[in-house]
């Protein structure tokens, strides 16, 4: 992933790379037509509406809801149509309130998009909060997750001065975040570390990775794909 600006945060919950994920719901005759896809940023997300118009261009409404950033600032809605509070804040909020792990809803960099056709039976204001917040419901969603993790930039001095010798102290710890990368260059280590490790989301430091051998000097973060 891109670098971002600096965040609390040090992980979070998207969508697995792929294609978007589609379902559908038919309440009342009415048509709800789910489309979740990950989003980098509001472009991206807006695109799929966009899209999604083209597609489905005779439908009534194409409701749209997305969250974005590691630590979900960025938060929209559109009820293209419907009541007011009716359909993108239930979607909204849905998203937001989405369990990735039990007691855990982390989930960002996603746009969601409900295209509804209408059967002719209106649903009043209850019924269409209903739908639109189940239509993001993970019982009907069950989603392919990926951990977005924040990782630093950093050099260290070599932990051996045996030519080699920083391998046997580094790679061990590396078998367990394949994003973790080291290099020796001259008499230093170049890494891309986690700040957290991915079961147990606690703190990594550099005294950690180099088992106590050196310090590391932080030159920055970037955020990483991790498969959860």
């Amino acid at each position: 992933m891109a670098e971002q600006e600096e965040s609390r945060a040090t992980a979070y919950t998207t969508l697995a790379p792929g294609d978007d994920f589609r379902h559908e719901l038919e309440i009342k005759r009415s048509r709800f037509i789910t489309v979740l896809r990950r989003a980098s940023d509001e472009d991206a997300a807006r695109a799929l509406v966009a899209e999604l118009r083209k597609e489905f261009h005779d439908a009534r409404h194409h409701c749209s809801a997305f969250v974005l950033g590691p630590d979900r600032v960025i938060q929209r809605s559109n009820d293209d149509g419907e009541p007011s509070g009716t359909a993108g804040i239930p979607m909204l909020e849905a998203l937001i309130k989405r369990e990735t792990l039990p007691g855990v809803a982390d989930l960002s960099d996603v746009s969601a998009v409900v295209v509804r056709y209408f059967g002719g039976i209106l649903l009043g204001a209850g019924g269409l909060v209903r739908a639109y917040s189940e239509s993001i419901s993970p019982r009907w969603t069950p989603l392919p997750w990926s951990s977005a993790a924040a990782c630093g930039c950093a050099t260290s001095p070599c932990p051996t001065k045996r030519p080699g010798g920083w391998k046997t102290i580094c790679a061990p710890r590396a078998t367990s975040w394949p994003k973790l990368a080291t290099s020796p260059r001259r008499q230093s280590c170049a890494w891309r570390y986690p700040m957290i490790q991915a079961q147990s989301r606690t703190p990594v430091s550099g005294w950690h990775l180099t088992g106590g051998a050196s310090g590391l000097h932080l030159r920055g973060t970037e955020w990483v794909d991790v498969q959860a």
